[in-house]
């Protein structure tokens, strides 16, 4: 029987959704959500649940930048049979994409025993999002905001592809938080910091859901529950995305910060009082 009810993955998909490109760790959120529901957050067939819905919100990003998607792979491709075409940008940067995504993927890879048992741990969900925001914050006030998307280069790619490890070995980190701190430290502007997380994070997230989708099933996770979860994180997380691209384009990332510092105290909280465990 599957560890997850239908009205349980209604509600992990909506915080899945709403958290996963916001800079305060879906996982983080995700696990603190099961822990309150006395799902057993390390059960190998809850952590499989957790990568396949991220496909939903992945879904909602390839949705949401389609004509961006479909001009870089369209450059992409032209790119291959035409030597011309190789010097747009567009081009360069569906390879820096690739090439960004490798680190991670070998660090999944190899790291997965770790990351499943002794890192899923709610302690370590609770510091990552303290620390976390320690690096978000000086991020902030380091960057220098001057640089746009075009602006990107493949050594921009591949420091904030490589920043997407710290997430995945401390949930509660964020993915998002870490991708978005290095482009800002690379003095990206805040919109270009966002949207480059966005794009780096569609295979690598994609890959991690495909890969667990087996492992989910076969481990006793029911169908129903998935597919629910990935509807309703769909939904929540398009909204999610149009709603935070409009807010960093006028504010600056401390009410993430503080949201972030609060949840982890909050959490500290929870398990010294033995609430969560």
């Amino acid at each position: 029987m599957s560890a997850i009810s239908i009205g349980q993955a209604v509600v992990l998909g909506a915080v899945e959704g709403v958290t996963e490109f916001l800079p305060v760790s879906s996982t983080g959120h995700l696990k603190i959500a099961e822990g309150l529901m006395g799902i057993p957050v390390d059960d190998t067939a809850v952590v499989g649940f957790s990568a396949v819905i991220q496909v939903g919100a992945i879904a909602a990003a390839l949705v949401y930048f389609f004509k961006d998607i479909v001009r870089i792979v369209g450059a992409w491709f032209r790119g291959l049979r035409n030597r011309e075409e190789r010097y747009h940008h567009d081009y360069k940067f569906a390879w820096w994409v690739i090439y960004a995504t490798i680190p991670i993927v070998v660090v999944g890879l190899a790291a997965k025993p770790l990351i499943e048992g002794p890192l899923a741990s709610l302690w370590v969900v609770a510091g990552s999002l303290i620390i976390g925001s320690g690096v978000m914050w000086a991020a902030d006030q380091m960057g220098r905001h001057k640089r746009g998307e075009d602006d990107t280069s493949l050594k921009d790619a591949m420091w904030v592809g490589c920043s997407q490890i710290l997430a995945l070995l401390f949930p509660g980190f964020s993915r998002s938080g870490a991708t978005m701190s290095t482009a800002l430290i690379l003095d990206l502007e805040r919109v270009a910091a966002t949207r480059l997380s966005f794009f780096l994070g569609i295979p690598a997230l994609t890959g991690a859901g495909i890969y667990e989708l087996k492992d989910a099933i076969g481990s006793g996770a029911a169908v129903a529950p998935l597919a629910i979860g990935t509807v309703v994180s769909f939904a929540v997380a398009y909204a999610s995305i149009s709603w935070l691209l409009k807010f960093v384009a006028k504010h600056s990332f401390n009410s993430f910060v503080i949201y972030r510092i609060l949840v982890g105290a909050l959490l500290f909280g929870l398990l010294g009082m033995g609430i969560l465990s």
